[in-house]
């Protein structure tokens, strides 16, 4: 008997949730908000909303993680509708660097049924315009040497609105709370590139770090030419502890993966 109320307690129905958000979640569960209405540029560079403009939650039986891309005005509005639901916050601060305008990052964490804090989530999104409806399939080219990418970094990257993606899972487990939290949920390395012009590219995203490899990292990207933007936490009670380190380049694709390779050498990352 406990077997059985233990598997329907965790039998979720996804679908009241993919139609409060306006949109199918990936097999993971996680939901992607493209933060297509914002004309931000950094260095003169018009950049994507997959390059560093995206919003996400991700949700598993019992819990909502995720990170919201918001304007400065839009900040505590957002704030106060999350917390009026239950979700709360576990950082607020900047991932980029002369960003024009300048945008903020609030990241959450709620607790509890699926279906509630999706409505949560939507009605702090409401305090926003970021686009509600499902945006329409995109896949510009990337102009990007997508294979010679894939192998310097040893992963495989994924084109998304014009961008070549990378997620980078750690080796190890990431527990929070007794529970595994998964690299979908926010604690992979992400690393993505936007072509420029001439083989040249912009690349962004955050490394996923313990506090003894913090430093190495910082000395890879700045020996390669790339800039630190950001460096913090996301979560509050996350074992081991994590430090995210946020990074722009702006270089020939493949001399940045280089230095990006050598900063991924220096973590302790799924080979």
């Amino acid at each position: 008997m406990k077997t059985i109320a233990f598997l329907l307690f965790f039998a979720v129905n996804w679908q009241p949730i993919d139609t409060t958000l306006g949109r199918a979640g990936s097999p993971e569960h996680k939901y992607s908000f493209p933060r297509s209405d914002l004309a931000v540029e950094v260095d003169g560079i018009r950049i994507r909303p997959a390059l560093a403009l995206g919003s996400w939650a991700a949700f598993n039986e019992n819990m909502v993680m995720g990170d919201l891309v918001l304007t400065e005005d839009e900040v505590n509005p957002v704030i106060s509708a999350l917390q009026a639901g239950g979700i709360e916050q576990s950082a607020v601060h900047n991932h980029l660097l002369h960003e024009k305008p300048r945008v903020a990052y609030v990241h959450f964490e709620g607790h509890g049924d699926p279906a509630v804090l999706a409505k949560t989530l939507r009605a702090a999104l409401e305090k926003t315009k970021t686009p509600l409806k499902a945006p329409q399939p995109s896949n510009p080219p990337l102009l990007l040497p997508a294979s010679d990418l894939d192998k310097i970094l040893g992963s495989t990257g994924k084109a998304n609105g014009g961008v070549d993606q990378f997620s980078i899972p750690r080796a190890e487990k990431i527990m929070m709370n007794g529970m595994e939290i998964p690299p979908s949920m926010g604690v992979a390395t992400a690393i993505n590139f936007q072509a420029i012009g001439s083989g040249r590219a912009v690349c962004t995203g955050d490394f996923v770090m313990t506090s003894k490899e913090v430093n190495g990292v910082i000395r890879a990207l700045r020996d390669g030419g790339i800039n630190v933007t950001a460096l913090h936490s996301h979560m509050l009670n996350e074992e081991p502890r994590l430090f995210f380190m946020h990074f722009w380049g702006s270089d020939d694709a493949l001399k940045l993966a280089k230095t990006l390779r050598s900063a991924l050498d220096a973590m302790n990352v799924k080979r």
